[in-house]
């Protein structure tokens, strides 16, 4: 299965829609994760578009987005679980979000927040930010992610202008 994986749209505020090449590199996917501040949910309506779509709450979204997305979830693909949060602090979003899920029994973790693209394996687990299509911050380039799952579980950034 392959699984496009976006987080920190801040749509409106980052951009007034979301970049052509997310639809481009999207094309395919059987699901889309989204982790936190998507700011408007037009987001996941134009995700939906593409694939289903499961998102959570960030920092930054309103109490709306909140209420109605939760800010965090497993979601089962096959035999793989995925933990899906936005994240949160200013040093080792990762270990936060590892945090999160030390009790659930997960494959992999996806967050954001931080918007640096991180693709590394800690104690078995594989954790994915895919950055931001839309807010590089001081990262060189945009970025979103692909996950792959079959018997394992794989992820690949890809980095735009």
């Amino acid at each position: 299965m392959k699984i496009g994986v976006i987080s920190d749209t801040h749509i409106p505020r980052r951009a007034k829609a979301l970049p052509a090449f997310v639809f481009e590199a999207f094309r395919g996917v059987d699901l889309i994760l989204h982790a936190g501040d998507l700011l408007s949910e037009d987001v996941v309506t134009d995700l939906e578009t593409i694939a289903p779509v499961y998102a959570v709450a960030g920092n930054n979204d309103s109490f709306g987005i909140y209420e109605k997305y939760g800010d965090r979830r497993i979601v089962e693909v096959g035999n793989k679980k995925i933990g899906l949060t936005h994240g949160y602090g200013h040093n080792k979003t990762c270990l936060n979000a590892y945090a999160e899920f030390l009790k659930d029994d997960v494959d992999c973790i996806v967050f954001g927040h931080s918007h640096v693209p991180y693709n590394e394996i800690m104690e078995r687990v594989l954790l994915f930010n895919p950055g931001s299509p839309t807010d590089r911050r001081f990262q060189p380039k945009f970025s979103l992610g692909i996950l792959y799952v079959d018997t394992s579980i794989k992820g690949e950034i890809l980095y735009f202008d």
